[in-house]
């Protein structure tokens, strides 16, 4: 058929479905991106097939970055625990491994997070709650008991404090007798997110950028398999908002991370390959699989056409994808396992490397063994039973998914040059423009769900009335507070005190001269100082952040 003649009758169906009947409902993404009736070749055709989509495994990596995708290596799946103390979470991991989980991921409990012992008063009611409780390496030690670090990957994900997790971590390696150069695994450490969405920050932002400057040239030289950032869209998405801002905030940060990488003076090359991302997977199908496709070629284009690495590995975008937690509901939670298995499927579409299936219950509380073990046989199910691990990218080539691709890409840079525009990602926190664009975003979506222009099933449409909810509910014991309490109270006295002094006066030392805080974390790890005892240290050099308030 000939260009004219397809206009010609593309013409004639435009007219034709216009006129024709309607449900009504709003036809836009989740984002409140406006989408076509249908979508043809004209859609794509400024899109040059070899420069901007290419095939798998080669430059700009739209359709993989590997030639042979799931047929080579089926993409790791991950579940998310943590709760309670050191060993009810031990005995969790132990469960997964044996139920075919590939690699482990770490929930923290919120004084964890935030850098808090288990014995400090802000810890109160908190402790092993929303995951499992970590004050010290003896924490530690508990945790990994009998697991073998060089044989798994672990995941974990805590951002403040991770430089001193992952130091405890480090030292039980050293415990079992583990080279660094075996290690396999990811913290998140993403501090710029936590400004942007989480806002589980510490200290200001340029502080926090050297910390993880520190860590990202220590793995680059000690722990050369570990990825010590996972730049994360997750929580920017799960804080309301649309796709393409969650691609576009999420690489900003990315590249912010390797710009002050090469101020540090280290070359791209070295330490690139080993920065990965992860990001959320939303209701929309069909827009989050184009995010992530998005998301390779505009990594792979700046990584090499900005800052010139050579080594295509540095052009990889790898990631982690997890379902989105904020699409869950407490209403009719049984619809949530279906919700997770196509958000599931639409990261597997998109080519993740790393993937962590929600559980049913996790609206409710934190997931119970046997919710896990359904959202687990999702991902079996979706590698095993449906056959899209039979070939690379099997939307590529789409006429919608490929507009809708291109589009997100145009949409991102447009984002980029705004942020540029007000100085930088630090400086766009800092003014508040995240924080208000977010908001914006997801005030427009929850009044589209109030006015029933978009549905969710169970809360705004399909509501069952008195409904009961009969799944079981894994419960926190105020036990687990106490019994990590003891422990520390238990360990303090039984230490060195003297290397502990030595250790909060080297951290303390290096802090202000600027060394590498890596090594002298290990060293006061070793010495069982506590998390909070050398966050403690740290906030008198480097001060804390309050965030400006953004209406």
């Amino acid at each position: 058929m000939s260009d004219l003649e397809y206009l010609k009758q593309r013409k004639s169906y435009d007219e034709k479905a216009n006129s024709a009947k309607s449900t009504g409902m709003k036809f836009t993404t989740v984002s409140g991106e406006a989408i076509n009736n249908f979508y043809g070749p004209d859609d794509i055709e400024n899109i040059n097939y070899l420069s901007e989509i290419g095939f798998p495994g080669e430059y700009p990596y739209t359709r993989g970055i590997h030639t042979n995708g799931y047929r080579g290596k089926i993409w790791t799946m991950r579940q998310f625990a943590g709760f309670g103390t050191p060993e009810d979470t031990n005995q969790r991991f132990h469960y997964l491994l044996n139920h075919g989980q590939t690699g482990l991921s770490v929930a923290f409990d919120l004084p964890t997070l935030m850098g808090w012992d288990a014995d400090a008063p802000l810890s109160d009611g908190e402790v092993g709650i929303c995951g499992v409780s970590i004050s010290s390496l003896e924490d530690m030690e508990i945790l990994f008991d009998k697991i073998p670090l060089d044989k798994v990957s672990t995941s974990m994900t805590i951002n403040s404090p991770a430089a001193i997790i992952f130091a405890f971590y480090l030292a039980v390696a050293q415990k079992q007798g583990i080279d660094f150069k075996n290690l396999r695994g990811t913290l998140q450490n993403d501090i710029l997110k936590e400004y942007i969405a989480q806002k589980e920050f510490i200290y200001p932002p340029t502080p926090s950028m050297r910390i993880i400057v520190d860590m990202i040239e220590y793995c680059k030289n000690e722990v050369p398999q570990w990825n010590p950032v996972s730049v994360s869209g997750y929580h920017i998405r799960e804080a309301g908002s649309t796709s393409v801002q969650e691609l576009a905030y999420t690489l900003a940060d990315g590249f912010a991370y390797i710009e002050a990488c090469i101020e540090r003076g280290m070359d791209v090359d070295e330490f690139a390959p080993r920065i990965s991302f992860f990001f959320n997977s939303h209701l929309d199908f069909f827009e989050e699989i184009a995010k992530f496709r998005a998301a390779r070629k505009i990594y792979a284009k700046r990584m090499k056409e900005k800052y010139g690495a050579k080594n295509p590995r540095s052009w990889w975008l790898r990631f982690h994808t997890q379902t989105a937690g904020c699409t869950l509901t407490a209403q009719q939670p049984e619809n949530n396992i279906v919700r997770t298995a196509f958000q599931a499927l639409a990261g597997v579409l998109g080519g993740t490397q790393s993937l962590h299936t929600n559980s049913m219950d996790e609206t409710l509380a934190l997931p119970s063994e046997k919710a896990v073990k359904i959202a687990l046989r999702t991902q079996q199910l979706i590698a095993y039973e449906t056959g899209v691990i039979n070939t690379v990218d099997p939307l590529g080539g789409s006429y919608f998914v490929e507009a809708l691709t291109d589009k997100m890409e145009k949409e991102a840079n447009a984002i980029f040059d705004q942020i540029d525009s007000i100085g930088g990602v630090v400086a766009a926190i800092e003014s508040g423009y995240f924080q208000k664009e977010i908001a914006d975003a997801a005030y427009r979506y929850q009044k589209e769900i109030e006015r029933k222009e978009k549905f969710i099933v169970g809360v705004n449409e399909f509501v069952e009335e008195d409904e009961k909810i009969e799944i079981p509910i894994l419960s926190i014991s105020p036990e687990v507070q106490k019994l990590q309490v003891k422990r520390l109270i238990e360990l303090k006295q039984k230490r060195n005190q003297k290397a502990v002094e030595a250790s909060l006066a080297a951290i303390r030392s290096a802090a202000i001269d600027g060394s590498n805080l890596m090594p002298v974390f290990i060293e006061a790890a070793k010495n069982y100082v506590t998390l909070g005892e050398m966050i403690s240290e740290m906030k008198e050099v480097f001060g804390t952040y309050e965030e400006t308030a953004v209406f």
